[in-house]
């Protein structure tokens, strides 16, 4: 059933729908040497330690117009990250129509959107090959509220919040709200894609793939940067620097570890 800010649906009681978007960004870097490797996980662990995650999550809940209720976060040893933030509707007067739009959302310095109470997490995952000199840094987001709007708003900003290879983002609808009469519905927008939400300009980076169960209120979306600069993977060294024939190896085994990632197996 499509339904526009102009044929609202009267609900009895209130909209428990819930929406969760996970959000999985991966940064792919060669480091040579046990020193590069140790230097590329203390590099990580001071860009994405716990105030700084937890900034980008008081700017998601910004954008999705919402209340902080309480943070915890903590940065481990030896590594890596997690912040949570329990937050609850925000003091919006009316519901606005870009929440029923299937387009991308705003950056921090634009507030447009409500949800009722919900939760937004972050862990973080530094780590490295043990003999290939691969090292990754996966972040995972995730954002559920209950209420009008979908955290798809979010997606744009969590985009820019981070320099990433690879994206994974799944996006579900759980449970259901019920009208005055009683009926139930189990989605309240429309929505064909995640890619949707992304912007063009994006888009354009990204080989991108799709696997979703409409029936299901499930969507899966999942991308993959098209250009490959080896002098953006090299951790502490430049291309200029590489012995003769170096360069494609560590390219080869940069580009496998990426479609390894892409296509979820391993590639031999």
């Amino acid at each position: 059933m499509k339904i526009t800010p102009e044929q609202r649906v009267t609900l009895h009681e209130f909209n428990n729908l819930t929406k969760s978007l996970s959000f999985n960004m991966y940064d792919v870097c060669y480091t040579k040497t046990k020193a590069e490797r140790e230097a590329y996980i203390e590099y990580i662990d001071e860009q994405y330690n716990a105030d700084r995650l937890t900034k980008i999550l008081e700017n998601v809940t910004e954008i999705i117009g919402a209340h902080v209720l309480n943070v915890a976060k903590q940065d481990f040893v030896p590594q890596g990250a997690s912040v949570t933030l329990l937050v609850s509707e925000g003091p919006v007067v009316e519901v606005p129509t870009e929440s029923y739009d299937e387009s991308p959302g705003p950056l921090p310095e634009s507030v447009v959107l409500s949800l009722d109470k919900s939760h937004i997490t972050v862990h973080t995952y530094p780590e490295y090959h043990p003999v290939e000199g691969i090292s990754t840094f996966r972040a995972d987001i995730d954002v559920s509220t209950c209420g009008e709007i979908s955290p798809l708003k979010a997606l744009n900003y969590l985009i820019h919040s981070f320099e990433t290879d690879i994206m994974t983002m799944d996006y579900r609808v759980r449970g259901f709200t019920r009208d005055i009469q009683g009926q139930k519905l189990f989605i309240d927008h429309e929505i064909n894609s995640i890619q949707n939400y992304i912007p063009d300009e994006v888009k354009k980076l990204y080989d991108m793939i799709d696997v979703n169960i409409y029936q299901e209120n499930i969507f899966h979306t999942k991308c993959k940067l098209k250009e490959f600069d080896l002098d953006n993977y090299l951790f502490g060294t430049t291309k200029v620097n590489l012995h003769p024939g170096e360069a494609e190896e560590i390219t080869a085994k940069l580009t496998t570890e990426m479609d390894e990632i892409f296509y979820g197996k391993n590639i031999h």
